[in-house]
């Protein structure tokens, strides 16, 4: 299985960059991982919240194939601990999807169109975090989740 992450926006903070960087190496050990990185939309002073939403959602399923798995990080999302991430992993793996692709959306969340696509959520708090700091954080759970597949030691319980 291969897993991509997608996310709006480049990460301008370069230590958030380099954390970002460190884990996407650590996680290449267990699978193939690719980090999809969308520009931002141009003009946006000029859109309204919902053709801001429309435009970062088309450029998203530009990037999913039929075959891929869509789960979108949403605040309405499912939420997981650690270990039950991990589980959810091994249950996707077993499955045999070739790719599952999550999508950190924009600072307005995802289109009408994109939530229809998408099979499943995941909320990784009830806490907001920036669209920057959200992609470190979940590049280090999916890096977790395999530890702790693997039995290393990395996680603690």
């Amino acid at each position: 299985m291969n897993i991509k992450l997608i996310a709006i926006g480049k990460t301008d903070n370069k230590a958030l960059q380099t954390l970002i960087d460190d884990y996407t190496k650590r996680l290449s050990f267990y699978i193939k991982f690719d980090l999809d990185i969308i520009p931002d939309i141009k003009n946006v002073k000029n859109l309204s919240e919902s053709q801001q939403k429309e435009k970062e959602g088309e450029l998203i399923l530009s990037k999913i194939t039929p075959t891929d798995q869509l789960i979108l990080l949403d605040e309405n999302g499912n939420n997981f601990s650690s270990v039950s991430f991990s589980e959810e992993l091994q249950k996707k793996m077993n499955s045999g999807i070739k790719t599952l692709v999550f999508v950190i959306g924009g600072p307005y969340g995802f289109s009408d169109t994109v939530y229809a696509k998408a099979q499943g959520k995941i909320s990784l708090s009830l806490m907001t975090f920036s669209h920057q700091m959200v992609r470190l954080f979940f590049i280090e759970q999916l890096y977790r989740g395999f530890t702790i597949l693997k039995n290393e030691p990395y996680h603690h319980q």
